[in-house]
C-alpha cells in the first residue's frame, strides 16, 4: 500500500510538473508566433481574441485582457498598421469602436497553425475516445482554475492598487 501511495503522489508531482512545462512551451511558442508576425505577444493574444471571437469592442479587449483602455488603443493601433484588424464606429454608438479580423491579411497565421492542428490532430489519434474525454475534462477543469486564479489575482490586484491610490491622496 505503501508503494501505491508513493506512485500516485509521484504522478501527482510529474503531472504538476508536466504540466507547467507544456504551460512554458506554449508561451514560448506564442512568443514566437508573435516575432514571426512583427507583433509582441500581447498584440498577437489580442488578434487572437479578435479572431476567435469573429469581432470584439475596445471595451471587451480591455476587460478580457486586464489591460486598459489607453494600452488597447495602442495595441490596435499596431494591428491595425499591420493589416490584421479593421475597426469601425458602432453605428448604433458611436463612442463604440467595432475591431474585426481583416480576414485578407491573415494567411500568415494560417501558415503557423494549419500545421499546428495538423500534427495536435495526429497526437489525437493515438487516444482512444475514453481518454480523449478524459484529457478534455482535465483541460477543461484546468481552465477553470486558471480563470477562477486569474479573476482572484485581477482582484486582488484592483484592491491594492485602490488602497496606494488611497494611502497617496493629502489628507
Amino acid at each position: 500500500m505503501g508503494n501505491e501511495l508513493e506512485s500516485i503522489d509521484q504522478l501527482h508531482a510529474s503531472l504538476l510538473d508536466a504540466t507547467k512545462q507544456l504551460s512554458t512551451q506554449t508561451i514560448l511558442f506564442h512568443q514566437h508566433v508573435a516575432k514571426n508576425l512583427g507583433l509582441n505577444i500581447t498584440d498577437h493574444k489580442c488578434l487572437d481574441f479578435v479572431v476567435e471571437m469573429g469581432r470584439a469592442t475596445a471595451g471587451q479587449l480591455a476587460e478580457w485582457t486586464g489591460l486598459t483602455t489607453g494600452a488597447i488603443t495602442s495595441v490596435l493601433n499596431r494591428l491595425e498598421k499591420a493589416g490584421y484588424i479593421k475597426r469601425r464606429k458602432d453605428p448604433n454608438d458611436l463612442r463604440v469602436v467595432i475591431v474585426e479580423p481583416n480576414y485578407n491579411q491573415l494567411h500568415s497565421l494560417n501558415e503557423i497553425f494549419i500545421p499546428l492542428a495538423i500534427e495536435m490532430e495526429k497526437l489525437h489519434q493515438t487516444y482512444d475516445k475514453k481518454e480523449l474525454e478524459v484529457i478534455l475534462d482535465y483541460l477543461g477543469k484546468s481552465r477553470n482554475i486558471l480563470k477562477q486564479l486569474t479573476i482572484h489575482l485581477k482582484n486582488k490586484s484592483k484592491k491594492e492598487h485602490a488602497s496606494l491610490s488611497d494611502s497617496t491622496k493629502v489628507k
